[in-house]
This record gives structure tokens, sequence and C-alpha cells, in this order.
């Protein structure tokens, strides 16, 4: 079935923040507006852990998500319309609507409601108090408006529920058709959500329901968000739907990638399709919101939330020796149906009944609880957030790396992870219903003769330092080689070398609030583990969703690969990614589009294992950029709603490095073969030789953990199609077409400029002088690849530097030297993106000098950049300092505070 367009998110784009959360709840579902106020209270006490504005009024955001108040929206039902209800049977929609289109938006609300038989009853303007915002908050605060419904007697609870939702999802899409400026914050018969752009102190305040004495309620969620580097909006205040989050969703473009490629397979009894359910993901809303649109959906359709997030947020259970037989058969089964949302994270959920919390496989995030022998149960980021006599505690402690605490406020149950885990393990047959196909070991590598691999190496790009300086290393020590910080070496696109396609991408890695993950030390969390194979409906739990063949490791080598197009489980087709180098660059795009055309008709036909291969270059064909091909064929199944149907392996010659194998991985291939490379090993060592391919996957898979930690994520199938890549000098009409989502950066190479890389690699490994090129692109080579600290640069700046007496009265002499050396500089091709800036001219008369600020005033507001000691030797440090004081500018100690003997000088 083909689905609406979807644009991927640009991952710049996607919100994250840090923040403050937590839960108090009374055990046995009695409700109070005390129970209420004890969750203002925690929140107004992690209000440390949010954000201000500039006018230190405006927060970040700020809510608290509450079971519904039966009696309250039933009283406020029958004042508004004389209607009485029973308060079971009340539902509350709250609303974010804008003046310009609040009209037609509630119209449709009313029309979505109706055409889903459940009526809407009245529309209710709850009462604020609109001035305890700051001003920043009070400028862009929405109409908040209510939506009262009645479930009709003829609906169960659960239907009515799913009725809700699917008349969310019409209004959502009628409202982004027409261009309304509308946000649903809740629609439900269970919860209501009353947040904004606030700070904590301010929501009690704000919202005058919130201190009515009759909003009575059994739990309370709550949130103070800090937003780490995006701006917040009213929107984007937690909580959401049904979870608020603390931390980072690592892996959300590849979350969202799968969820979008499963979206043709998602269908459900009471009316769930994949039309009716679009959008599945709302791609303007931040990574918790989005983790929020997939959670509830599965919880929608028949799982509870300790269920649905033990699925999105799986515990580190494949190296745990001592985890339960059954609980490990939980989470093997549900690894088939969901890769995991990676990243440090503390949540915090509830549906109204169940209310509890969660921490991410790390624990990189913390949360706390505490128990009363009376029934009142809390968890915070910190402990003490809700304040509690100490007699009254019979439980006090924190949450361990993928623990969860729930609280059943309808069965009256404190439930710990061990019970929580093996309740879920204990609802099907999940160990029964595994399927282990595994490929066999392998059997070793076929022998390529010498003349045949040099100009295959050509063909495809290698050169000497290539062989000498990465794959040497590799099959010798099966580790990736040690080099030095920076390249000083030309981006891919300003390079006059035909430089990889792999090369114009660069990895992102974990910054701000979120940490990376020590791979060597932190092992246990850390998995290659794949799964191939067709991805079924996850709505649902049968025994067929776990036919997939398992990999320990998405390195292949030849003789796995051979194995895996044999294997009879899963059909299995390759498609050659050559094209004809007779027909120049301007073929490069029928090549892409054939291939992606062969690729659909074989995914619709039912092939669950698509090799995309390069083998057989000649003299006559070259091949397609690998990560090009899979970019291309992996988004443009996704469009066409087959992309979960299918895993996608790479069987190609280009890629040697961790780099390269990690960009594949992260593009969508769940197997790579790096065929040329593991024939050449052999070849670069003196002695074993033939252990040499065993050491180049295994330094691979060292790398490829070693990239994947770097931005805090623990399991390459997380990793996978997650693109935590940023592109340098692509075409952003390239990089929309066949790397969505990727932000880009300059502009730059066409699919023409892309095309003529391979063709320059052609040409020479099947020209009349085919030798292997070394451009000197780590150590520098006359007439090799340009550096801009080149020896003699370096040189000329010495004699410049170095001019006996400069300071004392020969400074002409070494001033001139300068000069020499800044003209070389300035008449050299430009290597770094700076370079290509000039001094725009004056467009009026120059300013006259006198009225210039002098220079030592001038001086007064430059700073150095904030560097801690420890990321610079203490001898940097202090000269930055001594700089800075000297010219009278400010220098900045960086995250790791002054040295006190530094203090006055």
């Amino acid at each position: 079935m083909k689905i609406p367009a979807f644009k991927m998110p640009v991952a710049d784009a996607i919100e994250r923040g840090a923040c403050g959360v937590g839960f108090v709840a009374d055990q046995h579902g009695r409700a109070s507006a005390e129970i209420l106020q004890l969750g203002l209270s925690g929140l107004v006490n992690l209000q440390h852990r949010g954000g201000l504005d500039a006018d230190n009024k405006t927060g970040d955001g700020a809510g608290v998500l509450t079971p519904i108040p039966g009696a309250f929206f039933s009283a406020a039902l029958a004042q508004l319309t004389g209607q009485q209800a029973a308060p079971e049977r009340m539902a509350v929609g709250m609303f974010f609507f804008r003046p310009a289109h609040l009209e037609p938006a509630a119209a449709a609300v009313g029309h979505a409601l109706a055409a889903h038989g459940v009526p809407l009853a009245a529309w209710r303007k709850p009462p604020i108090n609109p001035d305890v915002l700051g001003p920043q908050a009070r400028a862009r605060i929405p109409l908040i408006r209510q939506a009262l419904i009645v479930r009709p007697a003829h609906l169960a609870a659960a239907e009515f529920e799913q009725r809700l939702f699917l008349a969310r999802k019409a209004f959502e899409r009628e409202s982004a058709a027409q261009g309304w400026s509308a946000y649903v914050a809740s629609l439900s018969g269970r919860t209501v959500v009353y947040k904004g752009l606030l700070h904590a102190p301010q929501v009690g305040s704000f919202y005058l329901d919130l201190a009515d004495p009759h909003f009575a309620v059994s739990s309370v969620v709550f949130h103070q968000r800090y937003s780490t580097n995006t701006l917040p909006t009213w929107e984007r205040a937690q909580p959401f739907r049904l979870l608020c989050h603390n931390g980072e969703i690592n892996t959300i473009q590849g979350n969202v990638a799968w969820v979008q490629a499963r979206t043709a397979q998602l269908e459900a009894a009471g009316g769930f399709t994949p039309a009716a359910l679009q959008p599945v993901i709302d791609a303007t809303g931040s990574d918790s919101a989005m983790l929020d649109n997939y959670a509830e959906l599965l919880w929608q359709t028949g799982r509870d939330l300790p269920h649905v997030l033990s699925m999105l947020l799986p515990m580190a259970w494949e190296k745990l020796p001592d985890l339960p037989a059954a609980v490990r058969d939980f989470y093997a089964y549900h690894a088939h149906l969901a890769e995991p949302w990676d990243g440090p994270a503390a949540i915090v959920f509830s549906d109204g009944r169940v209310v509890g919390a969660t921490l991410d496989r790390n624990g990189l995030r913390p949360l706390r609880y505490a128990a009363t022998r009376d029934g009142l149960v809390y968890a915070a980021s910190e402990i003490g957030a809700v304040l509690l006599d100490a007699g009254r505690l019979t439980c006090l402690g924190k949450l361990g790396p993928g623990q969860m605490l729930a609280v059943d406020t309808q069965r009256g149950q404190l439930l710990g992870d061990a019970e929580i885990k093996a309740q879920l393990a204990a609802r099907q047959p999940y160990g029964q219903w595994l399927c282990n196909w595994q490929l066999p070991a392998s059997a070793g590598n076929p022998a390529n003769t010498q003349a045949v691999l040099s100009t295959e190496l050509l063909a495809f790009g290698y050169t000497h330092d290539d062989v000498v300086f990465t794959l040497r290393p590799m099959a010798e020590e099966g580790a990736e080689p040690v080099g030095s910080m920076g390249d000083d070496t030309p981006p891919a696109v300003m390079s006059a070398k035909p430089r990889p396609l792999f090369n114009y991408f660069r990895q992102r890695f974990a910054e701000v609030t979120n940490p990376p993950i020590d791979p060597l030390r932190e092992g246990l969390v850390m998995s290659l583990q794949v799964r191939l194979g067709a991805r079924a409906n996850a709505l649902c739990e049968t025994p067929a969703h776990t036919r997939h063949l398992q990999l320990p490791s998405p390195l292949l080598d030849a003789a796995q690969l051979q194995q895996l197009c044999s294997q009879p489980h899963l059909p299995v087709q390759t498609l050659s990614t050559l094209w004809p180098v007779a027909s120049g660059s301007a073929a490069l795009q029928a090549a892409l589009d054939a291939l992606c055309s062969a690729a659909l008709t074989a995914v619709a036909g039912g092939c669950q294992l698509l090799v995309l291969s390069d083998r057989g270059v000649d003299a006559q064909h070259s091949l397609l950029p690998a990560l090009l091909a899979l970019g291309a064929v992996h988004h443009h199944l996704i469009r066409a709603g087959l992309r979960g149907r299918t895993s996608l392996v790479v069987d190609s010659g280009e890629p040697r490095s961790v780099h390269d194998v990690a960009a594949l991985v992260g593009y969508g291939a769940s197997a790579v073969c790096p065929y040329l490379a593991l024939a050449a090993v052999p070849t670069l060592v003196k002695q074993q030789p033939e252990l040499a391919p065993a050491h180049y996957i295994k330094a691979l898979e060292k790398g490829l953990l070693k990239v994947m930690s770097k931005m805090g994520i623990s399991t390459v199938e997380a990793y996978c199609g997650a693109q935590i890549f940023e592109c340098i000098g692509l075409h952003a009409d390239l990089v929309d077409a066949h790397f969505s989502g990727t932000p880009a950066h300059l502009g730059g190479s066409t699919l023409a400029d892309v095309a003529r890389i391979p063709l320059a690699w052609h040409a020479l490994a099947f020209g009349t002088e085919p030798a292997m090129p070394s451009p000197g692109y780590y150590k520098f080579k006359r007439g090799g690849e340009l550096h801009a600290f080149e020896p003699e640069m370096v040189k000329r700046l010495h004699r410049a530097v170095r001019t006996p007496g400069a300071n004392n009265g020969h400074f002409a002499d070494g001033y001139s030297l300068f000069r020499e050396f800044a003209a070389e500089l300035q008449a050299r091709p430009p290597i770094a993106i700076r370079d290509l800036l000039a001094a725009r001219p004056l467009a009026h008369a120059p300013i006259q000098l006198e009225t210039v600020e002098a220079r030592t005033t001038i001086l007064h507001r430059f700073s150095v950049a904030a560097m801690s000691h420890g990321a610079i030797s203490s001898e940097a440090h202090e000269t930055l300092a001594l700089a800075m004081n000297a010219l009278g500018a400010s220098s900045n100690s960086g995250e790791g505070g002054e040295d006190p003997a530094r203090y006055g000088t």
C-alpha cells in the first residue's frame, strides 16, 4: 500500500532537552486534590532543572498529566449545557488554537468526533491567569480550549478511547492540509494534560482548574523542561499524551524512518488502517513527542504502557547472564518488532490507571522513588522533590539501568522491575515463538589473483594511503589505526583528488547533555546483533513475527555472504550497482532510477533480502558509489511504503575504513561485505596472512562500536538507518532525494559531479599506465593532496616569528617575513571553507578614523573561547589567559574552573 508522502525531519531541527520529571500516585487509586498539590510541589522543587528566557520569567515549558477528574468535568458540563453525565463517561480534549483559525478548526474537531461516533458535548474555556506569564510566553500564548465529550452508553471504554484517537488523527490531517496552527495536547477519556510555555511555579497559578479543590485525582505526572539546543514552544512543553521524558533519543532519525517504513503494515481491529493512522509520527514534534506518538499507537492497540516501553526502550538483555530465560525470550521476541529508541532517558508515563517510570539501558538519567505505608508513591529526578515525613516511608530507592517501577492504581499494586518483567514475559509463549535462523560460521574467503586485485583496487579508488595507513594496521593488529586529531586537507568537495563519497559525510557525536559511552568499559550494554528479513505488523504478536535471520554482526566476509544468498529461509535477490562508463556522468541518474525500480519490483514480489552488489567492474562498467546506491534504494522504498518488507545488504569493494562501514549501516544497510578489502588484506601482511581477514573484520567491528558509542548509542540495530551524519559539499537536491533528513552544509556537488569520482577511478584502472596513486592524505607529499600545514608554509611562519630581535628594534624585518608568509598563504588554492570568504567592498564612504572607538576599548569586548584545563595543557591555558590579560580582554576558564593560584593574576 502506498502511504502519503512523508518529509523526513532534518536531525538538527528535532528538538531535544534536559529536564526534571516525576510522578505522585496513590497506590489504591484514591482520588484527592492533595495528590495534585503534591505533584505541583514536586514540580516546583525541580524548577532548577528547567530553563528561563532572558526575561527571567518565561519558562522552557512545564505541565502535568492527570487522570480525568470525572466529577469535576461532569459538573463543568452541567454548568455549560445543563446536561447530566456520569463522571466515568466523561472525556476531555485540551486544544491549543490560534485566533485566525479558531472557528474553522473548532468546527473540524466537531466533525471529526461526529464522524467517529463520539459527538462533541460542549466547548469549555478553562480559566487561566495570563498575568503570571513572562513576556515571551504571553506574546505566544494560544487560545486554550477544552472539548467535553460524553461516552455513548453502547461503547466500551477501550473502544471509546480508540475512537477518540482516530478522531484526533483525522483532525490533525485536516489541520495540516488547511495550514491551521492547531495542536491537541490531549484527547482522552482517561487522561488530561495541562501544560504550556511555563516555569514550574507558574503551572498551578496559570491554570486555575488546578487550584480547584474539586479537581481530585489519584495520580499526577509532572515535567519541567530545559531546552538545550532549540527554542521552546507551548506545544513542545511536556508531558505529552502518555509520557514525559528527560534525555535525548539519539537514534530518532532511524526510529522515525523505520516507523515510516512499517506504516503500510500497521493494521488492527477498530479501524486502525495505515491511512487512518496518518500521521503516525508528527515530524514537527520533539524527539520526546515522537516517542510518545509511537508509544500511544502501540498502547491503543492492546499493549499496556509497561509493555510498550519495555519494547521501545529495552534493557541490555543480550549479555546479562542472570536474566531469567522467560524475560530474555520476551526481549528477544520484541527485538523483531522494533528497534531500540536509544539514548539517555528517564521516562515517566501514565494512562490514567497505571503510572510509572523507566530508565534507558545505560541508566544515564537519574530517577529516585519512595513509598509510604499509607500507599503514597512518588518518583522524581531527585530525591526530596516531594516532601514527605521520613517516618511514613517504607521504601526508598533509585532505578537502575533498564529498570522500571509501576503503580497500578486500579488493582492497588506497587510493582518493582522484576515483577513487571515477569508478568510481561508470561503473556505469550515468546520462547516457543522464537525462530533461531542463523548463518553457520565462516568457511574462509576465496582466493584472488594479484593482477585482478590490483586492477580492482584502482577501479574502486584505493590509494597507497588506504593500503598502508588503513588496511595494513587493521589486518595486522585487529584494531583501527590510531592517528593524530584533526585533518588539514581540503574537504572532499574542495579537493582536486577524486575522494570517495563517504568523505563528504561527517559523523555526529554526543554533546550538550548527551554523554557518549565507553564501548570497552560498558561492553555489557553494547550489541552488534542484527536481524534480517521483512518486518511484520507491529500492532499484533504472532509466531510469524520472528522469521528473521540473525547475525552476530553486520560485517560479513565473502563466504558468509555466499551462505546468506543460498540459505533457504528468506527470499534473496541480488541487484547490480554497475553502470556503463561509455554513457558518461549524465547516465548516473538513469542508472539510479533503474536500480530503484528494480528494487521496488523485487520487494513487491516478496524479496526479503536485497543485496546491492558492485562485483564485476570491468573495462566497460564502473560502480555506483555504494553509499549513493544504498541511500537511493533505502529512501525510494520508504517513500513507496515497502522498506519494512526487506533488509538491505551491501556487497561492495568500495568500503575500506570504519567510517565507510558506519556510513553504510547508518543509512540503512543491515549487513556489509567489504569484499575487496577482505581480498586485499592477506597480501599486505607477512606473518599468518590467513588471519588477516578475521583481524580486519574484528577491527571494523570494534571501530563500529566506537562510532556508535560516540553518539551514546548501544545497539547497531538502533544505529542502522539513524543517519547520524551531516554532509559537507553536496547539492541540496541530491541530499533531499537520496539522503533525506541529513543536515547539509554549503551545497556543492551535483549527481553529475559525484559520477565523475568513479569515472576517474575507472580511467586510472583501465588506462594505459595503471598505477596506485599516493596522494598524501595523511602525510604531506609533494604533488599530492594540499595540506594547510605543509612543511614549506610552516618554515616560512617559523622564520617570521623567530626573527632575531623582532621585539627589540627589528620588528620590520620579522613583519616583512610574515607578509611573505601571508602572501604565499593567500596565493595557494583554498583548503579550508573559510578560505572561500572574501571581504565585501564598502557600499559607502569609509568612516572617519576619529569616529572609531579606541582600540583599547574595543578589546574589552574580546574573549577567548571556554576551553577547560584538560582539554588543553596548563601551559596553553595559562598562555591564553596571559594574552587576554595583556590585551585587556577576557579569558574563560571553561567548565574545569580556575586554579586558585591564578586568582587575581
